[in-house]
Formats: C-alpha cells, sequence, structure tokens
C-alpha cells in the first residue's frame, strides 16, 4: 500500500529555512516596491486634479494674473469639454414641444472649477449637473471664473453673461435658476444687484420697448440655491486680517515681512471678510478697518430663495455651529443675518435648511442635497 506524502507535516530543518528566506525575500519586496506605488498613486491622483491647478492659482493671485493680462488669468466663460464655450455656441434648443427649457446655471467656490459640479473621484459619482440634465430635461449649464477678482467684479461679468445668454437664445431660456457654492452663491447675489440696478436705471421708454433694449434675464429668474455661501463673510478670511493687522502693529521686520506675505492674497479671498458685494466696499477708504462699511444687498423680490446649510455637528442649535458650520463657512454666515430678518416684506420666498454631518465639500455630493435641488426646480 503506497501513502502520500503529507503537506501538514513539519517541514525539516533546510526546507524550513528555505521557506523562511522566501516570506523574507517576499516582504523585502512588497518593502521596495510600496514606494513606488505610493509614488503611482500620489500620480494618478495628480492627474485625476491636474484639471484644478489653474484655479487654485487664480484664486490665490487671480487679481495680479489679470491685471498684468497674464494668459493664465481665467476669463468668465461659459464651459463645455473642459474648455471656454462663447455664448452663441451653446447651441440651446427648446423643448420636443418647442417650449422654452428651464436652464440651471452652476457657479464653483474660491478655487474651484466647473468639474465639481459634473463628477467626484470615481466614474460612477455623477453629480447634480449632468443627473438634473437627464432627469428633468432641463439645460444644465456652467459657468468658470476667476475667483482672484473682486466679487463684485465677477458679479458685473455674470450679469452681462447671463444677459447675452437670453439675448441669444430667447426661444430656448426659459426659468431660470442659479446654484452656487461658496463664493459663487456671493457672485450670484452680486449680479442680481447689478440687475436690478440697471433695471431701475432703465428710462420708461427704454423699459416699455424690449425690441430696443438688451433683453433682461432678471425677469426670468425663479430660484437661487446658495450652497454653503458665506453670506455674512468668512470667519477664516477675518482671522486671517487681524493676524495681519497685529503683525503689522508690532512693527518688527519680521512681522512686517511675515504680514507683508499674508496681504498678498487675492482681493477675492480678501472680499470674503464680510461679503462685500458692490464696487462702492472695497474701493472705500475705510474697507481695510476691522468693521468696515459694508452696502445692504437683500434678496431680489419674486425670487425663490434656498439657503443650504452645511454642519459638522449631528446638531445644528450651538454655538460651535454657529462659528465653525461646515468646517469652512460658519452656519451662522451662512443662514445670513439678510435672510433671518423677521421684518423683511411679506413677498421674499427664503427657504432655509440644515444638513447635518457634511463638511464643506460633501455638500456638493450629498444625496439628500441633491434630492432637495431637484424637487424644487421640478417643481
Amino acid at each position: 500500500m503506497t501513502t502520500e506524502p503529507d503537506d501538514s507535516a513539519p517541514q525539516s530543518g533546510p526546507d524550513k529555512l528555505a521557506a523562511r528566506w522566501q516570506r523574507a525575500a517576499a516582504a523585502v519586496g512588497r518593502a521596495a516596491l510600496a514606494p513606488l506605488e505610493g509614488v503611482g498613486l500620489l500620480y494618478r491622483t495628480g492627474q485625476q486634479n491636474l484639471h484644478f491647478t489653474l484655479p487654485v492659482l487664480n484664486g490665490a493671485f487671480g487679481d495680479q494674473l489679470a491685471a498684468r493680462h497674464d494668459r493664465r488669468a481665467i476669463r468668465m466663460s461659459f464651459r463645455r469639454y473642459e474648455s471656454d464655450v462663447p455664448v452663441e455656441q451653446l447651441r440651446l434648443l427648446p423643448d420636443a414641444q418647442g417650449r422654452p427649457r428651464k436652464t440651471v446655471v452652476f457657479l464653483h467656490g474660491l478655487m474651484g472649477d466647473e468639474i465639481i459640479w459634473q463628477t467626484g473621484e470615481g466614474p460612477e459619482d455623477v453629480r447634480f449637473g449632468p443627473r438634473l440634465q437627464r432627469e428633468l430635461d432641463v439645460h444644465s449649464l456652467y459657468v468658470r471664473y476667476n475667483s482672484g477678482l473682486h466679487i463684485s467684479e465677477n458679479g458685473r461679468r455674470l450679469h452681462q453673461l447671463l444677459t447675452d445668454l437670453v439675448r441669444t437664445f430667447p426661444a430656448a431660456v426659459g426659468e431660470l435658476v442659479l446654484v452656487g457654492h461658496s463664493m459663487g452663491g456671493l457672485v450670484i447675489r452680486s449680479a442680481g444687484y447689478y440687475a436690478a440696478q440697471e433695471a431701475a436705471a432703465a428710462t420708461p421708454s427704454t423699459a416699455g420697448n424690449p425690441s430696443g433694449a438688451k433683453l433682461s434675464w432678471l425677469p426670468r429668474l425663479r430660484d437661487v440655491f446658495l450652497l454653503g455661501v458665506p453670506n455674512d463673510g468668512s470667519f477664516l478670511e477675518q482671522n486671517s486680517h487681524l493676524t495681519s493687522l497685529i503683525l503689522r502693529k508690532i512693527n518688527l521686520w519680521p512681522t512686517r515681512a511675515i504680514s507683508g506675505l499674508i496681504d498678498k492674497r487675492s482681493n477675492g479671498i480678501k472680499d470674503l471678510r464680510f461679503a462685500r458685494l458692490v464696487d462702492e466696499d472695497w474701493q472705500n477708504e475705510h474697507a481695510d478697518d476691522l468693521f468696515p462699511p459694508r452696502t445692504v444687498v437683500p434678496p431680489l423680490p419674486g425670487v425663490r430663495y434656498h439657503v443650504l446649510v452645511g454642519s459638522l455637528l449631528k446638531t445644528a442649535g450651538s454655538a460651535l455651529h454657529d462659528y465653525f458650520g461646515d468646517g469652512l463657512v460658519g452656519g451662522g454666515s451662512a443662514r445670513g443675518r439678510i435672510f433671518q430678518d423677521p421684518a423683511a416684506p411679506p413677498d421674499l420666498l427664503i427657504s432655509t435648511h440644515v444638513f447635518s454631518k457634511l463638511h464643506h465639500g460633501t455638500l456638493l455630493s450629498s444625496p439628500e442635497v441633491y434630492q432637495y435641488l431637484r424637487e424644487r426646480v421640478a417643481e
């Protein structure tokens, strides 16, 4: 009778030593490859996020790039295929019944771009813009802008861009919905301010003769969604300004040097201190005071505002939430005093919603936030 060798039997001395050497060699090989795998991961991550390079540069120093006409300075434009698209080349069409389509325009925040509305980290992470277009048959349009410029400069440019959009496609663009994340919401509010100023300044003959004047986008505006928007300013920028001021007052060479470096941040970042939305606020001689003058920019009458607030906490009724909010924008600032005024006129339509356990970035990928957005746009 023959017997099969027992693999479970203890190995002899030489075999045992050889197995140990094999395991040791394998461990050394894995350790040697680990840095290469890490480099590969960093490279792949860098390639996936390469599109952020220019927006980050513009957010930090975009005003300086624009001042010297640097080719890297971003110009406000609609975007498709990660490229600027002139308004007339958008080729917007009415729906199958020949009616204007609801048009949703998305604006990113500081150092962002249009990709944040379209896709996330994985191939299955399709975000708000494409989903709305697919599920509701709307026009989803994306704006990229130089977030290092003054908010009011971008507000004026957005006003002009939306005017061009409505004038170019009057039969295809129906009700307008504007969605802004962080600084993007402030740019939307600034654009509304300048559109309202232009409408108020129109002469009776111009106002009564649309064919002789620019078609305005303001009467088409139905909803404004403000996602994590620092409506009363950013505590981060307030701390940066205070730090720079204190270092400058100490008036030693090292503190002056550090203060000078801090002050190199862009005008767009500086405007976030108290959410300056109009030219007069940053042009004022007291603009850098601890408590500078600030023009009140009220909500537009007849427009539904949806103030969406993120919170790192489970509950939003604490001082910690009011100050830290979603980690970058305080909860109190995101709610905004202008949107909480109990004596506001009755024609203001404002809804405020707090989404717990969400930070500033995950507001853009939250299923709950998308569901809220979808339901309101579909109404």
